[in-house]
């Protein structure tokens, strides 16, 4: 039985070494994935996906994708880019301690969409914040510092807010000293050298307490 064009991206891009972040269909046959590098020993990489990183996915997925009998007309290999999504649990422990955006389900206190710090949820120990599904938002409304808990099946969305720096240039949350920043951005070129197609063969209550305190390898095209 064959894979899911889910399961068959998944597996191939996790068994190159990378990080899926995630992956959706459209009309017209395009696959478009986006993909990012693993920590390396709990840091950062030094290195952001490069053009080179998205062409040895788009060759292997093309190849795999054929075998496995899934339909596509098109094959996009990303970078998630500044405002990185974040879709599962390890990606809130990635990212812990940098500014990030949320969108509720419902609203709370009149309203969706919060800014702020993301931080792990009261009581949680360092070694389950891969697995937690509680996490914390400090942000500020008015002069007051307030944190907002929430849990991730209360979330519609969440992602990055990029990071400006007092010389008015964009990194990636979570870089160390420039190191998110995308080939597109470092170049301010577009990635997208083209190839045809191969041939196919429960729910907790949101609680806010107060306190005083896109780079891209196309690998098809339209037939």
């Amino acid at each position: 039985m064959n894979l899911s064009w889910q399961a068959v991206v998944e597996k191939t891009v996790t068994g190159l070494g990378y990080d899926l972040v995630g992956c959706e269909r459209s009309a017209g046959g395009l696959l478009r994935v986006f993909i990012d590098k693993p920590l390396v020993n709990g840091q950062e990489p030094e290195q952001p996906v490069n053009v080179e990183d998205c062409e040895r996915v788009t060759r292997q997925l093309q190849y795999v994708l054929e075998v496995e009998n899934c339909d596509y007309e098109r094959l996009e290999i990303s970078t998630p880019g500044m405002d990185r999504p974040l879709n599962k649990a390890a990606d809130y422990a990635r990212f812990r301690g940098q500014e990030v955006e949320i969108t509720l389900r419902e609203a709370f206190q009149g309203r969706k969409k919060y800014r702020g710090v993301l931080e792990a949820g009261e009581g949680v120990a360092p070694d389950a914040l891969v697995d937690s599904t509680a996490w914390r938002l400090i942000f500020t409304d008015g002069k007051v510092e307030q944190a907002l808990d929430f849990t991730l099946d209360e979330l519609r969305s969440a992602k990055l807010v990029p990071a400006i720096t007092f010389k008015g240039r964009t990194s990636k949350a979570g870089g160390q000293n420039g190191a998110g920043k995308s080939p597109a951005d470092e170049k301010n070129t577009g990635l997208a050298p083209q190839a045809s197609k191969a041939p196919k063969a429960s729910k907790k209550k949101s609680n806010a307490k107060s306190r005083q305190t896109d780079d891209k390898v196309d690998g098809g095209l339209d037939q």
